[in-house]
């Protein structure tokens, strides 16, 4: 019977799905990212016309230099399109970092190597930290990007099912964990590398020789990885797994579907996820790939030892060949273990079956690199009229006068990256067009613009889940569908938008004390 106490209760939640509702209507009329940065060209070269007729300029106060805004849709502008369109693309940080990373990271991948160390992080924790275990290793996942949904969703729902457990709560930990904490990982990710490519550029229209490495937060990150993975344990473990929707008389029904599921041909899976236990073929490989990594460990640790050729000028650590091109670094290490646990599995039981493994994982990167191209046309038109230097002057010039303190700065980025993200779920599309206007906007100020770019991750990362124009929120949708028959959006929300409120509580309160504290973001990056 449904009392008007109930009613009232589901009054407000009814109001959210139709307002969540309204913004997938109105994402999913946004073009293509590729048209929307075309579009977003057109609408640079109109302001830039208007600014330019009226005669903006601005003083750059780390020069004194004053500059003016020049005119895309000028003859000028149009020849600077014309020639330089094809080095624009070309010299674009993310390009030459992402494709070496993800050479190495695919060889790793395809051997079944990244997956096997998944399914030892589950299988071999007591059951009691199964939940931490998913939560984690999703974490974890994430050096392999996207792909982390593909294989986490699926064991988030074997690792519960073996342990008794709802495969439905299994399945939602993982995607919610991977989804809300994308950002946050123990190890360096493909991410890392774009995030810091895209910054540096950023940070050189301030500051020529300013440079930020794929590791300027990993301090950071590696931290929030487990706290994070801890707080969703703690949550869904005494709150949201006491749901009637996981209670016990639902468990032999889900029992039979996850079995139907995950022993058939056609499960949206793959093969190697579908025991969280590794044969002993598979053990002896982990173990060999073990070695080789403690070796590859070792190598990069003499690299950096005082006295080594490899180190910076005067043998400075920062801009040492390790730090400097840690991208080559994780490429050999990645497809080092890669081979060696193909080698001893046999799914790369050849040395030419490497380069497929690699052009396969390349392939996948298409769309990515097609998005780069015009990605990289609207970052060089837009630090050529210069627009951004009168934006971040300017808006630091209003900080300043606001006297707003740099904390106060750093969690308005947060929360205004969070309601952006529910629109825009390419983290690094939008930070393409945020980092040329937010780096240099703080930097003046006075602020670290690695600071800066974790107020973007945090913000890029906690909305993740809730939003459906995420295409993996249907994905994991599908599988509940498949469970629960009558599930829709509102039954995957009502289990992500706590978890997103209590990642978002628990990420910023772990931002504010380090910044508080004044701990380093990553190797030799004050946070302030």
């Amino acid at each position: 019977m449904t009392t008007s106490h109930g009613v009232s209760q589901e009054a407000p939640l009814n109001r959210f799905y139709r307002a969540l509702s309204a913004i997938e209507s109105a994402g999913n009329k946004l073009p293509h990212p590729f048209w929307l940065f075309v579009l977003l060209i057109v609408a640079l070269g109109a302001v830039s016309a208007v600014l330019a007729v009226a005669g903006v300029t601005v003083t750059i106060p780390s020069s004194g230099k004053t500059v003016a805004v020049n005119n895309l849709f000028s003859v000028e502008g149009a020849r600077f399109a014309i020639q330089s369109a094809l080095t624009n693309y070309a010299t674009f940080p993310p390009l030459a970092m992402v494709v070496v990373v993800l050479l190495g990271v695919s060889v790793a991948e395809r051997s079944g190597l990244l997956t096997a160390i998944l399914r030892i992080t589950v299988g071999r924790l007591p059951v009691r930290l199964l939940t931490f275990a998913i939560a984690f290793s999703s974490m974890i996942a994430h050096i392999m990007s996207d792909s982390a949904y593909l294989v986490m969703i699926p064991l988030g729902a074997l690792a519960f099912r073996a342990a008794g457990r709802s495969p439905v709560l299994g399945l939602m930990v993982a995607y919610a964990s991977t989804a809300v904490g994308f950002n946050a990982s123990p190890l360096v990710t493909p991410q890392d590398a774009i995030r810091s490519s895209l910054s540096t550029a950023a940070a050189q229209l301030v500051d020529p020789d300013y440079a930020i490495t794929p590791v300027a937060t990993y301090f950071f990150t590696a931290v929030s990885s487990v706290i994070l993975a801890a707080a969703i344990a703690v949550f869904v473990d005494l709150v949201l797994a006491r749901r009637p929707e996981f209670s016990a008389s639902r468990l032999e029904a889900d029992f039979k579907v996850s079995d139907r599921l995950f022993n058939t041909e056609t499960a949206t899976t793959v093969a190697s996820v579908r025991s969280i236990t590794l044969s002993r073929t598979e053990s002896r490989a982990l173990t060999l790939s073990a070695l080789v990594f403690a070796v590859s460990v070792v190598v990069v640790v003499l690299m950096l030892l005082p006295g080594s050729p490899f180190l910076g000028e005067n043998g400075g650590l920062l801009d040492s060949y390790v730090v400097k091109y840690i991208a080559i670094f994780i490429a050999v290490i990645f497809a080092l273990l890669g081979i060696t646990y193909g080698r001893i599995t046999g799914t790369i039981p050849r040395l030419g079956d490497v380069p497929p493994a690699m052009a396969e994982g390349v392939r996948s990167l298409a769309p990515v690199l097609v998005l780069f191209f015009v990605v990289a046309q609207f970052l060089a038109y837009f630090t050529w009229t210069n627009i951004g230097s009168v934006v971040s002057v300017n808006g630091a010039d209003l900080l300043r006068n606001l006297h707003a303190p740099h904390l106060i700065v750093l969690l308005v980025i947060v929360f205004a990256i969070c309601i952006l993200n529910m629109l825009i779920t390419s983290g690094s599309a939008m930070w393409s067009i945020l980092a040329p206007v937010i780096v240099p906007l703080v930097m003046y100020v006075g602020m670290r613009p690695e600071a800066a770019m974790v107020a973007f991750m945090i913000g890029d990362s906690v909305t993740n889940c809730i939003t459906p124009l995420n295409g993996y929120f249907v994905l994991a949708l599908g599988f509940v569908q498949q469970f629960r028959k009558g599930a829709g959006i509102g039954t995957q929300l009502s289990f992500t938008i706590p978890i997103a409120v209590v990642v978002l509580v628990v990420w910023v309160a772990l931002f504010v004390l380090w910044y508080a504290l004044g701990i380093p973001l990553g190797p030799g990056v004050p946070i302030r």
